[in-house]
């Protein structure tokens, strides 16, 4: 009988290939792939720009129902006082728009920007990424329309209801798209903690130690975001805004660096 051990054995015992790091990139590299994914991010909302101009209308009655169904009945049409203003305003509600419908593709932009500098087994988190990033912008976005542009239209109404209302569309639009960007934009925190914890800038105890600031700086933001004093709607935007807080303490958990 030969005393040749199994070949599996050789490779039961063989040690693990350690993964190698990739060179790292010049300031010059950085500057050049940034741009690469610039370039990418702006054709993808051009070509969504395109899609979305010919429902710009119906956007844009979708955007401002919040307001108009707290108008009189026979005053539930918004002014304009130039004549170019109701293209020009088609124009920013597609573009508004198109920036969702390629959120996507931006997602992935940012994506590729960052992923040279991790490793493997990290590169493999690209499609978790993506999806979780998206319907985190897709929901914050649409939370703002839902919650909070409702409360500030109906605090505005109300607080000028014995003057005559002519209420611009330019400047409603932007007023209603800004807060569906900044709430679409806040609803990204978890993800942005994940980022921090990879590089090991923060770790769940920090997190958890700053904590209370963290519930002091949502309130703030709520109220720079929620126009009305109303501390209902406030809250309504800083409980979703801590509870994202703390789901990033979780991710930081789950897949934060770790130290030895």
């Amino acid at each position: 009988m030969s005393d040749t051990a199994p070949a599996s054995s050789a490779f039961e015992d063989a040690p693990e290939t350690p993964e190698v790091e990739l060179p790292k990139m010049s300031f010059l590299d950085h500057l050049e792939e940034l741009r690469k994914r610039l370039i990418v991010s702006i054709i993808a909302i051009g070509v969504a720009f395109l899609a979305c101009w010919n429902f710009a209308d119906k956007i844009y009655a979708w955007v401002e129902a919040p307001l108009t169904k707290l108008l009189p009945l026979g005053d539930r049409k918004l002014a304009y006082t130039h004549l170019t203003e109701p293209f020009m305003v088609y124009m920013k509600v597609a573009f508004f728009a198109s920036i969702f419908v390629a959120s996507p593709i931006i997602m992935w932009q940012v994506w590729r920007f960052i992923s040279p500098g991790l490793y493997k087994r990290e590169r493999r988190m690209a499609a978790p990424f993506i999806i979780f990033a998206t319907a985190f912008f897709l929901i914050g976005g649409y939370f703002g329309y839902r919650v909070i542009l409702p409360g500030a239209c109906n605090f505005f109404v109300e607080t000028g209801r014995q003057f005559k209302q002519m209420i611009k569309i330019d400047e409603y639009f932007g007023f209603a798209s800004s807060i569906m960007l900044a709430s679409g934009a806040i609803f990204e925190t978890p993800i942005l903690i994940f980022f921090l914890a990879r590089l090991g800038i923060v770790t769940p105890a920090f997190l958890l130690q700053k904590s209370k600031w963290a519930i002091v700086l949502s309130f703030i933001i709520a109220a720079i975001l929620t126009p009305s004093p109303d501390m209902v709607n406030q809250t309504l935007l800083a409980l979703p805004m801590i509870a994202l807080y703390f789901l990033g303490v979780g991710v930081a958990f789950i897949f934060g660096k770790r130290h030895n």
